[in-house]
């Protein structure tokens, strides 16, 4: 339990179990992502691995069928993801976002504007999903799942087996989101109330997101990452004083917006910027944050600029 050698053994034991491969290789690790910072290094390993192993075996998946196949690879660790993290680093298209849906997996590509930019920020505080993290991260799983047990129960006058099947995109293809969260405030309470809050706000900001991205309109895309953080801070319960802290320094420094990113618990903020604001936003968190802490050194493995490229593939073989 906890070892790294997990995520290796995951993406072979789930192609040797679907697909009979029989070769594997001998290979050597490398990268400069910030450990434990919550940047979805763990599904790259079992991505990279999948991808090399398929290969080698003369395996030709679709890649989102590869995806898939590598969510269910990750659980085998302890973690019950879904399916994002591996969908984005297979499917991801150079200087391009993606909008990601579930149940089936698909993915629609947005093109970044050419004048935005994506500041990532690591707070120095390790988001061990393997680890102490893997806990509290399975058990938001576990009350989304919950609510959203009871939540068909309420409404199952309203939902098809087959929209019912499908879960929360079934749910809220179903119904209109202002009657799923009146009636999810009369049936849940508590902490089921607030995970459930977030989860379908959360889908209605992406599809506000993908449409302000679309658009040009950084200040609307910027409002809805500091909407999606104060969530993910509120109902989601994810957030800490040292994210908060950054993504207040990104809007002070003149970020349009900022939130957490990842699984929380610690890790790395995103902030949106433009090219007039980049710098500005670059200090402020430099002098804000990691001056304070005695953290400059080695400050461009903590604060930079991420660039939308494409997904994992094989370059030679």
């Amino acid at each position: 339990p906890g070892s790294w050698g997990n995520y290796v053994m995951a993406a072979a034991r789930e192609l040797a179990r679907r697909s009979a491969i029989g070769r594997g290789f001998d290979g050597v690790l490398a990268s400069d992502v910030p450990v434990a910072a919550g940047l979805s290094s763990s599904s790259a390993l079992v991505n990279a691995v999948g991808i090399a192993l398929a290969a080698i075996n003369s395996l030709d998946m679709d890649p989102m069928d590869m995806a898939g196949m590598m969510a269910d690879a990750e659980r085998f660790t302890g973690t019950r993801g879904g399916g994002m993290d591996q969908a984005i680093s297979i499917g991801a298209r150079r200087g391009h976002a993606a909008r990601i849906d579930f149940a089936p997996l698909r993915m629609r590509h947005v093109p970044v504007p050419p004048g935005w930019r994506f500041i990532i920020a690591d707070s120095g505080v390790r988001a061990e999903k393997s680890g102490a993290a893997r806990n509290a991260y399975n058990l938001r799983r576990a009350e989304c799942e919950e609510a959203l047990g009871h939540m068909r129960l309420a409404l199952k006058g309203s939902l098809n087996p087959r929209d019912a099947a499908r879960g929360y995109p079934g749910l809220l293809s179903a119904v209109p989101i202002a009657n799923v969260l009146d009636v999810g405030g009369s049936v849940l309470r508590d902490d089921l109330l607030k995970r459930f809050r977030h989860v379908v706000s959360e889908a209605s900001r992406v599809h506000d997101a993908e449409d302000a991205m679309r658009r040009v309109d950084a200040e609307t895309f910027g409002r809805l990452m500091d909407a999606s953080h104060a969530s993910l801070r509120t109902d989601f319960d994810v957030s800490s004083p040292e994210l908060n802290e950054l993504v207040g320094l990104a809007k002070e420094g003149g970020a349009a917006g900022a939130r957490l990113t990842g699984a929380g618990f610690g890790g790395c903020i995103v902030a949106l910027t433009t090219l007039r604001t980049v710098d500005r936003v670059l200090e402020s968190l430099a002098s804000g944050y990691y001056g304070p802490r005695g953290l400059k050194d080695h400050l461009e493995d903590r604060l930079f600029v991420a660039e939308p490229s494409a997904g994992a593939g094989v370059t030679a073989i």
